[in-house]
């Protein structure tokens, strides 16, 4: 089964070729840009998330397929009220899966990739992980409601379409009440900053309500920047996929007692013994 989202693929490149010129005849110095070697990464790691993510899919697929063959009802899909459950249920589901995998670190590992770029451009949205199978628990749910596995797929390739031009510094704010209901650009530069006010805020996909319920919502205020607080200075793809991995696994091998050890994995991205002990 292909997902839907492969198909938005030569669009996507289009799109970010577009933006590449924007700035070679429009350029903004307030803005960062492009640069050849970051571009190269983001669109391999792309690549090799497709590759890998496609016999993911086929897993996913069988799972989601037994949860709605163990629900006691099974939603039409043509129903206009399936489809709309469908939207806040799915959004929902990315909220609390992007809101877990910046607080737990074996999770983050997977989405550090997402935001291991220092620049903020419609290539970062294909800068995606190699290990997809961490999202799967997050929309097992939906499947149990009720709702048919391909219909779930189907949603989650529309908000990645979505989200990908949310990765953008060529558009300022909106008006004000797309700004209060959905997520935009100026509140996705927010999540992607490094700065301390704008660390793990604005985990919405489609919505941004989920954040302003959750406390999780920050207005984009002072200048964004971007990347890791401790960026990896590395334009080597297998470096960007795995340096978390490989960091974490480090601290466990390092840690004297097991319940440090679970701090490393299952604790926030920083999360260290003397911390705790203070």
């Amino acid at each position: 089964m292909i997902p839907a989202i492969v198909y938005a693929i030569p669009a996507f490149v289009l799109l970010v070729v577009v933006e590449a010129l924007s700035y070679r005849f429009l350029p903004d110095d307030d803005e960062q840009g492009y640069e050849l070697r970051d571009t190269v990464t983001s669109m391999s790691m792309g690549a090799g998330s497709q590759v890998v993510g496609l016999p993911w899919k086929v897993f996913a697929v069988v799972a989601y397929a037994g949860a709605y063959a163990l629900s006691p009802w099974q939603l039409s899909p043509s129903s206009v009220w399936t489809w709309v459950l469908l939207f806040f249920a799915d959004d929902l589901a990315y909220y609390v899966f992007h809101r877990a995998h910046h607080r737990v670190r074996l999770l983050w590992a997977s989405h550090v990739v997402h935001h291991s770029s220092v620049r903020f451009n419609l290539s970062t949205a294909l800068r995606q992980s190699w290990t997809p199978m961490t999202t799967l628990p997050f929309w097992l749910p939906l499947a149990l409601l009720g709702i048919p596995p391909w219909m779930i797929l189907l949603q989650q390739s529309f908000s990645l379409v979505y989200q990908f031009f949310l990765h953008t510094e060529r558009v300022g704010t909106l008006w004000r009440p797309v700004e209060f209901v959905f997520n935009t650009p100026s509140h996705h530069r927010v999540h992607h900053g490094s700065n301390n006010r704008y660390l793990d805020r604005n985990y919405g996909g489609i919505l941004i309500v989920w954040d302003r319920l959750g406390r999780t919502f920050e207005p984009e205020g002072e200048r964004v920047v971007y990347g890791l607080t401790k960026n990896i200075e590395t334009y080597n793809p297998l470096r960007v996929a795995f340096h978390e991995y490989a960091a974490a696994w480090r601290d466990v091998r390092a840690a004297r007692t097991w319940r440090d050890r679970a701090g490393h994995l299952v604790g926030p991205p920083g999360w260290s013994p003397k911390a705790q002990s203070r």
